[in-house]
């Protein structure tokens, strides 16, 4: 029986059968498409790890600069996380970050840090957004290490002021010591866009919003709708934060990660009804660091690669993905000694996006089985995204076949994202690869011959067996 999906163009026939009308062009028929960023995958670095990822993590510029090539534009970054509302600025400090903790892998309590701190993210080749402190209700202080942010900072792209406001009360925060809620922080966040923007002389500087708990009680839609033309002016583009978790199964499964991404629907429509962006500025697979059943797993990078797609489909402009504390980090995509699983799922995602102007999603969310486009600067189809979200960890593995419809070219190539299970791990040494290439532990350097398959196109079709838990990335150009 075929399922007919109104305007989109898949259509599950059988089981193991699925047809993917490839548009022609972007927009024809009424296909929802989504404009694209140059870079939508970035990351987010805790704010006392920023100086050891970028000096003494080896594999940090090099896993960007993986996402650069592809791209031709440095991926954007966030500094900031819970130790951003534990930092004070030091002015007279000459270290990166002040603090002490009882074992290597503890993030500290109370921490400072100094100019350099600026200077040394002054030196990503990238954006960069820097968190800073609200939740200590020290605005002078914030005032004087933004004023050095702008001043060093050439790659400022925003200011984020405060993480995560809504659990100030149980981290016995200053700023939460009376009476807060989401009505309070909204009137909070406002008075202090303005005075600080103010201070350091710079509108459109501002990330605002930078919940965890769901919209709406907690969102961007409540928060806008308390802004006056002043505030406003100074806001660049409103954060939320996301951590879905669950079990790997849960996680990987396609019409979970849907149903996911549309609670952000309104607070998107909201911010770009004003003419703002919205992104996800902090966001990975669990909270606290990860789940170490979960987080490390293919599963948990196939989910990094849907999730991020739909999420660029529903107008999240970047989603940055929180990278913890160094050496206790579950759901990290590279550490000092190891890559992290979920760096596949990115890869592949700024590979299925990269110089790509749109892109559209060809299925309605509602089984184990995805699709996406991508539309070059002429409104053509570029690469098409399949993934087989039914789980695998052994025994026999089923397969499902993709057929492309709508196809011009004679032939086309395919590169594939795979593992041997739901719960292979890069980290204990797993065969995950991607068109038959690894990332290397320590350095991130692509290892491996390039692997692609090829089809012949007939009567404009062409078909590919997708297996369980497993994606492919299919170039039409």
């Amino acid at each position: 029986m075929i399922a007919t999906l109104a305007f989109l163009a898949v259509a599950v026939q059988d089981a193991g059968a699925v047809t993917v009308a490839v548009p022609t062009q972007a927009r024809a028929g009424g296909l929802s498409t989504a404009p694209l960023d140059p870079a939508p995958v970035g990351v987010s670095l805790e704010f006392f790890t920023m100086p050891s990822y970028l000096t003494n993590v080896t594999a940090t510029m090099q896993c960007l600069e993986n996402w650069k090539d592809l791209t031709g534009v440095w991926p954007p970054v966030r500094i900031g996380g819970t130790t951003q509302d534990r930092a004070q600025y030091d002015a007279s400090t000459s270290a990166y970050v002040v603090y002490s903790v009882a074992r290597a892998a503890d993030a500290p309590m109370t921490l400072t840090f100094g100019p350099k701190f600026m200077s040394l993210a002054a030196t990503y080749p990238g954006s960069v957004v820097l968190g800073l402190n609200r939740a200590k209700n020290n605005i002078q202080n914030t005032i004087a290490a933004a004023k050095v942010a702008v001043a060093e900072m050439k790659n400022l792209l925003a200011i984020e002021l405060g993480n995560e406001p809504e659990y100030w009360v149980k981290d016995k925060q200053p700023i939460a010591s009376g009476s807060w809620n989401n009505v309070i922080d909204r009137a909070s966040q406002n008075d202090w866009n303005i005075r600080v923007g103010s201070a350091i002389g710079k509108t459109n500087i501002i990330q605002a919003g930078n919940w965890n708990d769901s919209p709406p009680q907690w969102g961007a839609a409540g928060l806008i709708a308390t802004e006056n033309a002043t505030v406003r002016q100074y806001v660049r583009h409103y954060s939320h934060h996301n951590y879905p978790g669950g079990s790997i199964q849960k996680l990987m499964t396609h019409s979970t990660t849907v149903q996911n991404v549309r609670v952000f629907n309104a607070d998107v429509a909201s911010a770009l009804a004003i003419g703002k962006e919205y992104v996800l500025g902090e966001t990975n697979s669990v909270s606290g660091g990860g789940a170490a059943g979960v987080s490390p797993t293919f599963g948990a990078a196939l989910w990094t690669m849907d999730y991020i797609l739909r999420a660029t489909i529903s107008n999240i402009s970047r989603i940055y993905f929180h990278q913890g504390t160094v050496g206790n980090c579950q759901y990290c995509s590279w550490g000092r000694y190891s890559m992290g699983s979920p760096y596949y799922g990115q890869y592949i995602a700024t590979a299925f996006m990269a110089g790509a102007k749109h892109i559209a999603a060809l299925d309605a969310g509602t089984t184990n089985y995805a699709a996406y486009v991508t539309f070059d600067a002429a409104g053509a189809p570029l690469r098409v995204l399949l993934y087989n979200s039914n789980y695998y960890t052994g025994g026999t593995r089923s397969s499902e076949s993709f057929t492309l419809t709508g196809l011009t070219a004679a032939t086309v190539k395919a590169k594939r994202l795979t593992a041997s299970s739901a719960t292979a791990r890069a980290d204990q040494g797993g065969d995950i690869s991607f068109g038959g290439q690894t990332f290397t532990d320590v350095t991130c350097k692509i290892a491996g011959s390039e692997r692609y398959e090829t089809a012949t196109v007939s009567g404009g079709q062409v078909t590919f067996a997708v297996k369980a838990t497993e994606a492919l990335l299919v170039y039409l150009q």
